[in-house]
């Protein structure tokens, strides 16, 4: 049954990550701000998550790994740092890495402190 959770909630993931990142790349933008976006999305709600007691093992699959894991994405945040690193934009390449790393991380946080955790 859990794994059968964990494609549900990926199916919904991964169609709003793509969306967002076409959203933030149209008309040829740069689509570095809708990774950012959902990345930190998915960082809150996950500590939203992990910051609740006694969270059913099946909606920690679902929601969690399932939804969570497809909706951020560590591979397109790798890509875009490369792609703009080879764009010639170190500063705004290093910005890009501390920037998803602090607010990621900040947005982990908040959620869990929303929750009651700690």
């Amino acid at each position: 049954m859990t794994p059968l959770l964990v494609v549900l909630g990926a199916a919904v993931g991964a169609p709003l990550r793509l969306l967002a990142t076409r959203v933030a790349g149209r008309g040829g933008r740069d689509p570095a701000p809708g990774t950012l976006v959902v990345n930190i999305a998915g960082s809150a709600l996950l500590g939203l998550l992990l910051g609740l007691d006694d969270v059913p093992a099946g909606l920690a699959a679902l929601v969690g790994t399932g939804f969570c894991g497809a909706l951020t994405t560590f591979s397109t945040f790798g890509a875009d740092v490369v792609r703009l690193r080879a764009e010639g934009t170190l500063g705004r390449s290093l910005a890009y890495v501390a920037g998803t790393l602090v607010l990621g991380i900040g947005a982990a946080a908040a959620g869990y402190l929303v929750a009651g955790g700690l």
